[in-house]
């Protein structure tokens, strides 16, 4: 792996977003792990934001500069579009695909408003999930596999599914802890 500068990357892992909507209410949670190779070097990172003055969350996982670059970027097209988080999304998915210095980006972005969750990647996929979970990261496969069976089986709330989810994720894998930034739209 490499960065922008054609320079090896120090090999940073870790992280484990979710994004949960159920009877109304969207929760994103995220880990605080970051590990470089086998080493844990911060077990309290916020990889979770709220945008648009609250009616937006967003999550990330990969490169933090990165992820906060796009961040920023998506921040911008909320303004340029408000109260269109698909049509801001697929904007910074398009920009991200096509400029020369975004394209080098390497991260990914849960966001999700009251109504939609969107996975939003480098290479343009614009993704909304058939049934109101999405995950991304190192962990990100095994807290869907746990929020998909704990959405269809229980009568758990949205905030309750993610906080189990990422605690069965925190179980299996190594790059995920069970520091979690939960924030939540009703």
């Amino acid at each position: 792996m490499t960065n922008a500068n054609d320079t090896p990357s120090p090999g940073w892992h870790g992280t484990t977003i979710l994004a949960v909507r159920k009877d109304g209410r969207t929760v994103i949670a995220g880990d605080g792990q970051v590990s470089m190779g086998p080493t844990i070097v911060k077990g309290a990172a916020r990889k979770v934001r709220t945008l648009a003055g609250g009616k937006v969350l967003a999550g990330f996982a990969g490169a933090t500069a990165d992820a906060f670059t796009l961040i920023e970027r998506l921040e911008a097209k909320l303004e340029q579009y408000p109260d269109q988080l698909a049509r801001a999304c697929v904007d910074l998915a398009k920009d991200w695909r096509t400029d020369r210095y975004l394209r080098r980006l390497e991260a990914m972005l849960l966001v999700a408003d009251r109504h939609s969750i969107f996975t939003v990647t480098g290479v343009g996929d614009v993704l909304e999930p058939e049934h109101g979970v999405a995950a991304v990261g190192s962990g990100g496969n095994f807290a869907l596999a746990a929020a998909r069976a704990l959405l269809d089986h229980s009568d758990m709330d949205a905030e309750t599914i993610a906080r189990r989810a990422m605690a069965i994720a925190a179980d299996i894998c190594v790059y995920t802890n069970g520091n979690l930034t939960v924030e939540t739209l009703d």
